[in-house]
């Protein structure tokens, strides 16, 4: 089971859109960001305090506040390269970084 990321409900991994609100699963449809894996894991780890890996993958809201708050003073750079590394972390429509 994984986590919708559009409202949060719990969905299965194979459901190719959320029963809740209808956001389709990235995960079952096979569909990939076209912003790259090995760009956004680099500026994070150079430039993650910033928060330009959100800025590059259009999430711009928290690359503002990553900008402000020095990336939550770096726990939350050190939680967002770890998600980027092991291939989890998602573009601002919900897809997974193209490796």
């Amino acid at each position: 089971m994984i986590h919708c990321t559009a409202c949060g409900k719990e969905i299965s991994e194979s459901a190719t859109a959320c029963p809740s609100c209808g956001h389709p699963n990235s995960a079952a449809t096979g569909q990939v960001s076209d912003k790259g894996f090995v760009p956004a894991l680099l500026l994070c780890f150079f430039l993650g305090s910033f928060g330009f890996h959100r800025f590059y993958v259009g999430k711009v809201g928290t690359g503002i506040l990553m900008l402000l708050t020095l990336g939550a003073f770096g726990i939350w750079t050190l939680i967002d390269f770890i998600i980027i590394a092991i291939g989890n972390f998602r573009d601002k429509d919900g897809l997974l970084l193209k490796r």
